[in-house]
Order: C-alpha cells, then structure tokens, then sequence
C-alpha cells in the first residue's frame, strides 16, 4: 500500500486547517485579547507541517485510492486535526495540559461538546469562537465521510446511503471532493441565516455566530458555561430547537430540494421516525415533569429543547435534568445511543441503522411461525441486501461493546456508575454532557483522570468514524499486500 497519496491529502488539509487558525487570530485581535500569538504560531506550525507533507509528496496521484487507503486518509485526517487542533488550546494563555487540550479538540472536531473549561466567561474570543469552528469544521466533514465516503467503504451499513453519483469505490477522493462542494455551500447557507435569526432573536453577534455553527453542526459548545440557560430566551430556544432538528436531518435532501422540494425529505422513513420519537419522547417527559408540579408550559419548553439536544447528540442545556428524576434521566440515557439520521451531522446508531435492525428481529420473528417462508425485510420501501443487514448487526455489537469496555475502564480508573455509564454513552455517540454531579450538565469533564479522558477521546473517534474505519485498522489483513 503507497503511503504518499495519504501524506499528500494529510498535508493539504493541514494548511487548510491553518487558515481557519487565523479566523480565531483576528477575532482576539479585534477584540484587544492576547492570545492573538498563540493561534498565529498554532498556524505557522500547522502551515509548516502541513506544506512539508504536502511538497514532499506532490507527485502523488490520488485520482485512485483503494480502499485501504481511503480507510487509512479516513482515520489520519480526523487523527491530525484533532493534534493539531489542540495547539492554540496548548499555547493560549487559558494554559491547558496536554491531555485536556486534545481532549477539548478532539471533542471539538467530532461534534462531541464535552469541556474541560469551567470558566467560560473568562476565556478569550478567539477560544470560544476556536471551538466553535473545530465543531463546525467536523460537521461538514462527517456529512460528506456519511454520504462519500463511507457507503463506499461499506461500514456499518452504510451501503444504503450511496447517491446515485457515488456508486463504485474508486476515484474515491475526487467523488467526496466534488459532493463536498454541494453540501458546503447549503452548510455555510444555513449557518448565516441561523446566525441570523439568532441575533435579531436578541443573541449578542458573537454569540449568535459562535452557537449557529454550533447548533447546525449539532455539536453543543456553548460561549456560556451556563449554556443557552444563560440566554434565558424562550425564542433563542425555538430558533436552536429548530436548528438542532435541520443538522440531524439527512444533508442529501437538502441537496434536492432546488429540483424536487421538500418532498423526499417527508417520504423518508427515518426522518418520520425521528420526528416521530421526538414528538412522543417530548410529550411523555412533558406530562412527567407536570405531574411533578412543573407548569405544562414550562414542562414543554424544558422537554422539548433537552432531549430534542440529547438525542440530536448537540449537548446544549437550559436545565440540569439530573434533578428531573429517574424516569426522565433514564429515557435522556437510551437517548443518547439513538442518535439523528444517517447523513447528518449527528451520531449515535442513528434511526436508518435501528429501522434495519428491527426490520430484521421482525424477519427473523416471521421466520420462527413459517420456517418455510421467504421473508424479505424492507428499508424505504426495498429489499435490504443481505450484506447491509449483517454489516448493521455488526455494527450495533461492535457499538455496544465499545461502550461497555469505555465504561468498564472508565469504572476502573474509580469513577461512580453513573459517571462511567453516561460518560461512556456520551462519548461514542458525540452527545457532550453526561449524568450525575461531575459530567452533568452543570458539571465539566475536568476532574475526570487524564486516562480517563484519553479513553473518553477514543471513544469520540470510534463514534464519530463508524466504529468498523477504526477497528479494520488493528485487522493484520489490512496491511499485508
């Protein structure tokens, strides 16, 4: 397997990376802070790097990588950025050790919004708007590795997403580059007028910017500690709600709508599950919280934006629902492994891998009463090959155990039931705040131990790479020739 085409793209995407680095430069700049050096030598160092790697290997073709290669460029290119993310966090006057600060990138670029920073009032523009665009860079990214990417590597599944230009594996760079462009510009189109909304909603311009990218690429870092709490705005809440709910939505259809409208994306069947778990999740907690003497509409507005966060993977908090009680605390829990639809910015085993699985248990339940039949299970009104059914199934074991070994470790290291369960959770599904008094949603991860957060990073990666592009990796298969 040639390594230099990977090393070329790697170098391209370093300097790119760079640029973006002079963004957070000029806004501390701007606004009088000094750590407007830090992300200056962060870009200087990334720019380096990133052209050695790139002169180095400039002869390289990548008009067609193999699939080796475009699962190793997978894993390198989420890898180095989250290293090189972490720079102006290492360098800023906010004085991060080296384990938070690639724990606060790494939770950045794959849309994870877990933080180590408990002061977020008192952390420099730049930082804030730094995270900001580490989570936006990631949702772009995962929308087209979702939609370009992946159905070709045929991962967890994924096979069902292929779009009708991207259906052979090769030329696999040039196709996700060509797809990338589309979903850019609907990307950055959204963003804007989600910034927007926010700011005539009353959100200060930098905020407005900074949770816009936030929000779309459902990722959850706030420029609050306190979160949207802090906004306290029943209207900011409805634009996020909504904003939360365009991110999970397949990116695909967006795509569509200039010639087909809104149509496709309605006759979709996991987007009428999603909104149809919403809906019912939403109203069951409502009616619980107004059982226990909170005002309906109160109830409502509390329900609505924390688990439509939670199972968007987004993280933003407006209440801390650890004092909700069991029943809710329970159901925010199972939500975290569920999970947007496939195509979108979110995580989590997402509604297209859980309509095959059950598809599949009712097949399989068929085929127990009639063992003579011919049972064919359908996804979206067709067949489901045999070859997708089985990556599912392999994917959701694959899921589930990643989790409970996070878990166990993170138990091992001493950390209590909840804490371990819910950081685990959290973690593979990119969702950020976790349960109890330490990951809650007034809580950070700063205490949790240094290899507690290195094993919480990993399970970022696993979640945001589809599990299967990680763990090929440690197969000897894939690197003999």
């Amino acid at each position: 397997m040639k390594f230099s085409p990977i090393i070329y793209l790697i170098g391209i995407l370093l300097c790119i990376l760079s640029l973006f680095m002079m963004i957070p430069a000029l806004v501390d700049w701007f606004y009088g802070n000094n750590d407007w050096p830090a992300f200056v030598g962060s870009s200087l160092i990334t720019l380096f790097v990133g052209a050695i790697l790139y002169l180095s290997n400039k002869d390289s073709t990548t008009e067609h990588l193999e699939l080796r290669q475009a699962f190793l460029l997978t894993n390198s290119a989420w890898i180095s950025i989250a290293l090189f993310g972490s720079f102006p966090f290492l360098l800023s006057e906010i004085d991060m050790g080296f384990t938070d600060a690639i724990f606060e990138s790494t939770s950045g670029i794959t849309t994870t919004g877990a933080t180590v920073i408990n002061n977020l009032e008192a952390t420099s523009h730049g930082i804030l708007i730094w995270r900001a665009l580490l989570q936006w860079l990631g949702g772009v990214g995962i929308i087209v590795m979702a939609l370009a990417v992946l159905p070709m590597l045929s991962i967890g599944g994924m096979q069902l997403f292929k779009t009708e230009s991207y259906e052979t594996p090769d030329k696999v760079v040039p196709k996700a580059a060509s797809f990338a462009a589309g979903i850019s510009i609907v990307y950055i189109t959204l963003t804007v007028v989600w910034a927007l909304m926010l700011w005539v909603a009353g959100m200060p311009i930098f905020d407005s910017i900074a949770h816009a990218m936030t929000t779309l690429a459902t990722g959850g870092y706030s420029t609050r500690s306190d979160s949207l709490a802090a906004f306290n705005s029943s209207s900011i809440e409805i634009i996020i709600i909504f904003g939360m709910i365009v991110g999970s939505l397949p990116f695909v259809h967006y795509l569509a709508i200039t010639k087909k409208g809104l149509k496709n994306l309605f006759k979709d069947d996991q987007v009428k599950l999603f909104l149809t778990l919403i809906f019912f999740v939403v109203l069951i907690v409502s009616i619980y919280l107004n059982l226990n003497d909170v005002p309906f509409l109160e109830a409502l507005r509390l329900s609505s934006f924390n688990v439509i966060s939670i199972i968007t993977g987004t993280g933003f908090g407006t209440s801390d629902f650890n004092n909700w009680g069991g029943f809710p605390t329970t159901i925010l829990l199972i939500l975290m492994f569920i999970g947007g639809c496939a195509g979108s910015t979110t995580c989590g085993l997402r509604m297209a891998r859980i309509q095959v699985l059950v598809a599949n248990a009712k097949a399989q339940i068929s085929k127990l009463i009639r063992p003579h039949a011919v049972v064919v299970s359908y996804y979206n009104q067709k067949p489901i090959p045999e070859n997708v059914a089985e990556s599912v199934m392999g994917f959701f074991f694959l899921y589930i155990i990643s989790f409970a070994v996070i878990a166990c470790l993170l138990g091992g290291l001493g950390l209590d039931l909840i804490t371990a369960i819910s950081g685990a959770a959290s973690a593979i599904g990119n969702v950020g705040p976790g349960l109890g008094d330490i990951i809650g949603p007034s809580g950070t991860y700063q205490s949790i131990p240094e290899l507690g957060k290195l094993f919480l990073c990993a399970g970022m990666i696993l979640g945001r790479l589809e599990i299967f592009a990680i763990l090929v990796m440690f197969s000897p298969l894939f690197w003999k020739n």
